[in-house]
């Protein structure tokens, strides 16, 4: 006879086996395998990791260049430690997480993960990445200058063109300042979300904004005149 309790659990137990979170397992573990296929196509041998050659390669292959900031983005997306450089973990994080196994699915996925970027509360946690990421060296605290400039230009100017604009050209001009920190690169964001421009009717230096801003200010207000 049969134990039709018996049946129903090895029914169960199968399906369980066979289901991980709605997904076929077997479906799953082909998805990964490809995922690490599309890995080691662009992985230096010698590193096990994607290096910037391989990057280079990659953003060919994705028809974008390695300046865009869809490729920062996709770095914050797999929570990348090293500029520059994939790991095969953060790979499959951020492969994972965007549905792609291809390089035709990652290149679909890239104006979802744009609009992902752009939502104001993880745009809160891709701009100090941007910031730490261009920290090439350990325990390197700020950036250089130029770089600052060209990174305010890649990650705020499609939001806040004038703004960014203006300060780019300040920091440019200005002798004060050598690199930036994170408190002032914070800063720059803060000054972008919460001051009237170009009137600047609301900005007060008694709100402990850092120096550079007040100095940017009464740069802005003496170009003026």
């Amino acid at each position: 006879m049969i134990n039709h309790y018996m049946l129903s659990c090895s029914i169960s137990q199968a399906i369980t086996l066979t289901y991980s979170f709605g997904v076929p397992t077997k479906a799953v573990s082909k998805e990964i395998e490809r995922i690490d296929q599309l890995f080691y196509t662009y992985a230096d041998g010698s590193s096990s990791m994607i290096d910037p050659e391989g990057i280079e390669t990659l953003c060919s292959h994705l028809e974008v260049p390695h300046t865009d900031v869809r490729i920062l983005m996709l770095a914050w997306k797999m929570g990348c430690e090293k500029q520059g450089y994939f790991t095969l973990d953060e790979w499959r994080t951020g492969m994972k997480a965007l549905r792609a196994d291809s390089i035709s699915k990652l290149k679909k996925a890239f104006p979802e993960l744009v609009q992902e970027v752009t939502r104001s509360s993880n745009f809160q946690d891709f701009y100090p990445y941007a910031f730490r990421y261009c920290l090439t060296e350990d325990k390197k605290k700020c950036i250089e200058i130029p770089v600052a400039c060209e990174l305010l230009n890649l990650v705020l100017s499609l939001q806040f063109r004038p703004q960014v604009e203006k300060l780019i050209n300040y920091l440019k001009h200005q002798n004060e300042y050598k690199v930036i920190n994170m408190d002032q690169w914070m800063g720059f964001l803060r000054f972008c979300n919460e001051i009237n421009f170009p009137s600047l009717d609301n900005y007060d230096a008694d709100q402990a904004w850092p120096l550079i801003l007040d100095n940017f200010v009464e740069w802005l207000r003496a170009s003026e005149n």
